[in-house]
């Protein structure tokens, strides 16, 4: 299975790329994460920042292939545990379809993203910064593959 985090933001500090990169390197070879980094969408002085959205929205939607699903990271969304995450992936490789997760910027996904994805996915009520949000992202979802893998990294 293919599974690519979509993100919005590029030039993490190395903390995030090394924490990110030591999850992804744990992954077995049929569940291949790959990150794609777009850039933030123009925001300054005079702009609105629904357009900034918009157009990051537009760059996200254009990365994802017809046909592939679609989870939007959304702090309005459903929340789910580890056990229910593992449960889902379960799903998702089941489904012989890959599978891209999205990730916004500091204003969050574009509407458009948001009613594109068939599922969408609390990791928390709290606001997290984006750089982090990667690494939980990735942790969690290697604590997901090692419960269906039966292994003991869960316990």
């Amino acid at each position: 299975m293919r599974l690519r985090i979509i993100a919005i933001g590029t030039r993490m500090p190395g903390w995030v790329v090394d924490g990110f990169a030591e999850y992804a390197r744990r992954m077995p070879p049929e569940l291949r994460v790959e990150l794609v980094e777009l850039p933030l969408g123009p925001r300054g002085k005079g702009q609105a920042v629904e357009k900034a959205i918009a157009h990051e929205g537009e760059a996200m939607l254009k990365a994802v292939a017809p046909g592939d699903g679609v989870v939007a990271l959304d702090v309005p969304g459903r929340p789910w545990s580890t056990a229910q995450l593992a449960q889902q992936l379960r799903r998702w490789q089941e489904s012989g379809r890959p599978y891209n997760v999205l990730i916004g910027g500091p204003d969050g996904l574009a509407p458009s993203c948001l009613a594109r994805a068939e599922q969408s996915w609390s990791l928390s009520p709290l606001t997290l910064p984006h750089p982090l949000v990667r690494i939980i992202l990735m942790e969690q979802l290697y604590r997901a593959h090692t419960i269906n893998a039966g292994h003991p990294y869960h316990k």
